[in-house]
């Protein structure tokens, strides 16, 4: 709660200054945003959970290592909001990131074993650079998303809140608490980021250095939690617990490689972008993309419960991947489908209403003949 309110305070002074500092967005370009709207979310969030920290528990080494990489990525982030910063620049500066958690704070991936279903699959002295390569993953996936009102903070949102139930589910109570407070920060930040029926705009965004703040924290957790011997999580579950972000990342990696651009060009090619051409209204697009990951993620928690193969959960998100990966070779095709999709879910809301009026005439032919 209070993360919750210290975002909210943070994001009412940072709006009002975010002129003065250079923190705004201009509409330009594949940006249809009514006005200059500031970027300051990631700014805001990073505030309110330094603010708390001296409430919770005593903080260890590895968290003031998070915390310096937390600083790297919004300092990065908010200086390419400001004056766009090349995308080599980003990468090195988020790879320093990842190697400040993996090095000093020793949140690495180690061991792999159990996402195969083997024992003893240890990376040794592959660790670092998996770890490195996993933290910019992530990064840039949740940058990738960001784009469309309150998508990115809420399938995050979601994520971590999953993430911090597997923790309390493992025994990991102290993990838990730190996933609480970045969620209450977060849900802060999104009551400026979403659209509400009495706001038809986002009047603040999260910008780079909130994007990139989000993937470092999503990464430090799931390191933290499925590279814990004492409470183990099987690493496969956070690939199902952040599935729209990963797969639109790894799909238009490939598919701006094969096309010889490069992976971090601008475009119209994410999943939110085909939803908006099918006729999906942004909070339309929000809600229908955070129901899929919660519902994804809860399938596979069960499915680990009942002890279906991991390699049979990895190899199911792959085949999610390629999936999504074969339809949009023709995003005509991926459009059609999704129109599809959305006229079903008219007709089916309509199909409701219509049976509501009627019942409302039956009960009222029924008293005008009684």
């Amino acid at each position: 709660m209070l993360a919750f309110a210290g975002a909210i305070l943070a994001m009412w002074v940072l709006v009002r200054l975010a002129p003065r500092m250079g923190l705004l967005d201009f509409p330009q370009g594949r940006k249809d945003h009514a006005r200059p709207t500031p970027v300051v979310g990631g700014l805001a969030m990073l505030l309110a959970c330094v603010a708390v920290l001296p409430f919770t528990l005593p903080v260890s080494y590895q968290f003031g290592a998070l915390g310096v990489a937390a600083l790297i990525v919004v300092a990065v982030g908010a200086y390419d909001d400001r004056n766009e910063l090349g995308w080599l620049w980003r990468l090195g500066w988020q790879c320093v990131a990842g190697l400040v958690i993996a090095l000093w704070g020793g949140a690495r991936v180690e061991e792999l074993g159990a996402t195969f279903g083997l024992t003893g699959l240890n990376l040794g002295i592959w660790s670092i650079p998996f770890t490195v390569f996993a933290t910019v993953g992530l990064i840039n996936a949740m940058n990738m998303i960001d784009g469309a009102d309150g998508l990115a903070g809420s399938l995050a949102l979601a994520a971590l809140a999953m993430l911090g139930a597997a923790a309390v589910y493992a025994g990991n109570d102290l993990l838990a608490e730190r996933i609480l407070m970045v969620c209450g920060a977060l849900a802060g930040f999104l009551l400026w980021n979403l659209r509400f029926p009495w706001r038809p705009r986002a009047s603040a965004f999260m910008g780079d250095a909130g994007s990139g703040l989000l993937g470092l924290l999503i990464a430090w957790v799931a390191f933290r939690l499925t590279q814990n011997p004492g409470h183990p999580v099987n690493p496969v579950l956070a690939l199902w617990l952040l599935p729209i972000p990963v797969m639109d990342c790894l799909v238009l990696i490939v598919r701006r490689l094969q096309e010889r651009r490069s992976p971090f060009a601008a475009g119209r090619d994410h999943i939110h972008h085909v939803m908006a051409d099918a006729g999906f209204r942004p909070m339309q697009i929000v809600t229908c993309l955070v129901l899929f990951s919660l519902l994804a993620g809860l399938l596979a928690g069960q499915a680990m419960r009942m002890d279906i193969p991991n390699p049979l959960l990895l190899g199911l998100y792959l085949m999610l991947c390629l999936g999504w990966y074969l339809l949009t070779i023709r995003r005509e095709r991926a459009v059609t489908l999704f129109r599809r999709l959305h006229g079903a879910r008219a007709a089916a809301r309509h199909s409701v209403a219509t049976d509501e009026v009627g019942k409302e005439v039956g009960k009222q032919v029924g008293k005008a003949a009684t």
